[in-house]
């Protein structure tokens, strides 16, 4: 009898510790579980990128779209096929479109030397005459927001295109963001002509977007100036775009200095008399603006000379 009780006793003391065994490696395990599934998460993980799309309103507008590739020539595939009508229709946000015409095809596509060279099957032309040149903005401000991409050049079944067929427009070989975009021109003589790309903000629902428009004017003016006082500046609401500086907003002074932009303003610039924030939109047309007119690597904003906001502008 008590051989039995002793047997039993180390059956269940056996069956304890198993038990305790089973209950130490079980949250061991749970917790290998969930470092893959993070580490899974991160490598799936993708990034958005800029793209140039039509708007409501006719404009080739800036957005962004999600990416999942970081090689620049599969980028530049990615982002054509985003910008062709049936290409990839999920990733268009709502309210923006696509302007490529549909069953166009990439032949081929290489970067070398901060030149991406695209050849496009002749669908490309099959684009109405009032959309060629938008189109063709589209393509280029697109491509060369990616990093490391300072020109495109456009290739038709194996020929640079250097004309639109149906506008008749010329093109450079090689285009690039001083082709510009949204162009508006206000001209009255052939001398001082100024063209300045603005970037004005635009809304759809709730969300706020941002459009380029390259300005061709009279105006010997720094660029810099210009774009303060046309951004301050009564717009013209007609043309559905805005700007947030207050009216009263100035320039005080622009310098460019080791790769960077100084600008200093008067306090009309800031939200109210008693804070010093800028709103993010003020802050975004600035920065856009300048990064479209100046080679420099950062923005850097004060008022009244104290220093407030540095934006990177990569």
């Amino acid at each position: 009898m008590l051989k039995k009780i002793s047997i039993r006793k180390i059956i269940l003391s056996s069956l304890a510790l198993f038990a305790m065994f089973l209950i130490y490696i079980i949250p061991s395990n749970e917790n290998n579980l969930d470092i893959k599934e993070e580490l899974e998460y991160v490598n799936t993980e993708v990034e958005s990128s800029p793209i140039f799309l039509m708007d409501q309103n006719s404009y080739v507008a800036l957005t962004n779209v999600a990416v999942n590739e970081a090689n620049i020539e599969s980028k530049a595939r990615q982002l054509i096929k985003v910008l062709t009508i049936g290409g990839m229709d999920s990733k268009i946000p709502s309210g923006f479109s696509a302007i490529i015409p549909p069953n166009t095809e990439v032949l081929n596509l290489s970067y070398e030397n901060g030149i991406i060279k695209v050849d496009f099957s002749k669908d490309l032309l099959d684009v109405s005459e009032n959309l060629e040149e938008k189109m063709v903005e589209s393509i280029v401000y697109t491509l060369t927001s990616i990093d490391k991409v300072d020109g495109v050049i456009i290739y038709v079944e194996g020929d640079i295109l250097t004309k639109l067929p149906k506008s008749k427009i010329n093109l450079p070989s090689t285009l690039n963001k001083t082709f510009g975009i949204n162009k508006e021109f206000d001209l009255t003589s052939t001398k001082d002509i100024t063209d300045v790309t603005i970037y004005y903000i635009n809304q759809i629902s709730d969300n706020y977007y941002y459009v380029p428009v390259t300005k061709y004017i009279n105006d010997d003016r720094d660029k810099m100036s210009i774009i303060i006082d046309e951004l301050s500046s009564s717009l013209d609401v007609n043309k559905n775009l805005m700007s947030f500086l207050n009216e009263g907003t100035k320039l005080v002074s622009s310098e460019i200095a080791e790769g960077n932009m100084y600008l200093d303003f008067n306090s009309d610039i800031l939200n109210d008399s008693v804070g010093e924030d800028i709103s993010k939109e003020t802050l975004d047309v600035i920065s856009l603006s300048v990064g479209a007119n100046f080679e420099v690597k950062s923005v850097v904003l004060s008022v009244d000379e104290k220093e407030l906001y540095t934006i990177d502008l990569k």
